[in-house]
């Protein structure tokens, strides 16, 4: 790892497009400088996307799909399944932050799951005291909580103007998924 880095905690949010594609220009970046890259996907489940086939091929970029894709109703016996799946992906995230292996975690849509009630917001705020000074964490998903954007080093809220989904347009490859 190197050792010239300082700890930083940076957040993608906002209701625009973007806040994964941002998060994985980075990732690009940091591996691009040598360093080691984790991203833990949170809620998505799609192992067909062409981010996450692109990135496979990529030394030092590790990523892994934890989530169950779209989320139902609450009181649903489906949305425990979720519940369960977002526990593992904080659990995974714990265990990686502490293990030192990487200057760069992304943690994707960890702040919708927070917004949705699979993960606690203070399991969020307690990663960032498992963090070692030489790592960075970036926090993405719509709705971040204001404890997360507080201790944030940096913020970006993505505006959405206008999408073409919104229209009747169906995601495209290369675009949306």
């Amino acid at each position: 790892m190197s050792e010239d880095i300082n700890k930083r905690v940076l957040i993608f949010t906002g209701e625009g497009k973007g806040k994964t594609t941002a998060a994985l220009g980075m990732s690009l970046r940091a591996s691009g400088h040598g360093q080691k890259v984790c991203i833990i996907h949170f809620v998505k489940s799609r192992k067909d996307t062409g981010e996450v086939k692109a990135l496979a091929g990529i030394s030092g970029i590790d990523q892994h799909i934890t989530g169950l894709g779209f989320l139902p109703d609450p009181d649903s016996d489906a949305f425990q399944r979720h519940l369960h799946a977002a526990g593992e992906g904080l659990r995974l995230a714990r265990e990686i932050l502490n293990s030192c292996r990487y200057d760069l975690v992304v943690l994707d849509e960890i702040c919708w799951a927070v917004h949705k009630s699979l993960i606690q917001e203070t399991e969020v705020i307690d990663l960032l005291n498992c963090m070692k000074d030489h790592s960075s964490i970036v926090f993405t998903g719509r709705f971040a909580p204001q404890s997360l954007i507080d201790a944030a080093d940096t913020v970006t809220e993505m505006t959405k103007v206008k999408h073409a989904y919104d229209e009747g347009i169906p995601a495209q490859p290369g675009i949306e998924k």
